[in-house]
């Protein structure tokens, strides 16, 4: 079982993990490319590539750990969570609300 009753709060911790701004561009540009694969995969039905998507989606996103944020990946701990909250901070910075929910530097 983990640490959070729920996703609400579980995400400003996962919030408070994805500091650095490079991390989270890393992780928004895994995510888009899991977008772009998929859409290639179900367009093409070349379901060949379907192994892609974790390795890209993970792959940015751990780069971004280690690398910038000099942290363990959430995922290794919460990995449904840590999955939805990759979406949710996604959508966030799309919609431009992402700056209101970080927590200070």
């Amino acid at each position: 079982m983990s640490g959070f009753n729920s996703f609400a709060e579980f995400y400003p911790y996962y919030l408070s993990e994805h500091r650095h701004p490079v991390c989270r561009t890393l992780h928004y540009i895994g995510s888009g490319l899991v977008i772009a694969v998929l859409l290639f995969v179900l367009f093409t039905q070349q379901w060949r590539w379907l192994w892609l998507l974790p390795v890209i989606g993970y792959g940015f996103a751990w780069l971004g750990h280690f690398i910038f944020e000099h942290n363990k990946p959430a995922t290794f701990k919460y990995p449904l969570y840590s999955l939805a909250a990759d979406w949710v901070m996604l959508k966030d910075f799309l919609t431009g609300q992402l700056k209101d929910k970080l927590p200070p530097a």
